[in-house]
């Protein structure tokens, strides 16, 4: 007799944390949402946004399943892109810059702590300049996958999931990369450089933080 697991019940368990996560975000000042599906979450952001002209993505795999850039560059708007094909490193540099200057900036977070708290590592520092200061609107994106109980738990996620896997999949030659396990490694192409807390919304800078009911990127 097969068994067969019944994946409902981690979609419920995530729900009853995501609202505890959303208001807890209001509470710090973010504008925080909590939606089921990728699509609710791609017409969310295309009607928050929509008024905006030039737009700046962060590196990452999460804000891109949602198909808001496909959609942004088919209105007419500018995209600052630096995961663009044959970049030169002149032209990958000018467009993290933008990034940090354009109307909207869409990223993901490495980590939410359900306390209302946005953790976020770096290895160059754009995004995380990027979603604190600069753009009128910073809009982050994240599965439930990635929201931990408390702050303290973000940032375990952070290092013993999030790093290593992102690291495995940029083909870094990091400890992690090829184990799996964190050792704070001085190694040339360690990612982890630059830590953020978003401990409340930033005070110049509106912030949208919108958690979907799946499980989306690392």
């Amino acid at each position: 007799m097969s068994y067969k697991v019944d994946n409902s019940y981690q979609g419920w368990l995530w729900e009853k944390l995501g609202k505890k996560c959303v208001e807890n975000l209001k509470e710090h000042g973010f504008d925080a949402h909590l939606v089921e599906t990728v699509d609710e979450a791609r017409d969310l952001i295309l009607k928050m946004i929509g008024d905006f002209e030039t737009f700046g993505f962060g590196g990452s795999d999460t804000t891109r399943a949602l198909g808001v850039m496909e959609a942004l560059k088919d209105k007419g708007k500018t995209i600052h892109d630096h995961w663009q094909e044959g970049l030169s490193r002149e032209e990958d540099l000018e467009i993290r810059l933008l990034q940090g200057r354009c109307d909207c900036f869409l990223c993901s977070a490495n980590a939410v702590a359900a306390t209302g708290e946005v953790v976020n590592v770096d290895g160059i520092g754009n995004r995380t300049n990027g979603m604190t200061f600069g753009p009128k609107k910073v809009v982050i994106v994240a599965g439930m996958n990635k929201v931990a109980q408390d702050l303290h738990g973000a940032l375990r996620r952070i290092r013993e999931v999030a790093a290593p896997m992102r690291a495995k999949s940029l083909g870094m030659q990091t400890p992690c990369a090829e184990t799996g396990f964190c050792t704070d490694c001085n190694a040339p192409q360690r990612i982890c450089r630059v830590t953020t807390i978003l401990h409340r919304k930033p005070m110049l800078t509106d912030v949208s933080v919108i958690l979907i009911n799946k499980a989306l990127g690392f």
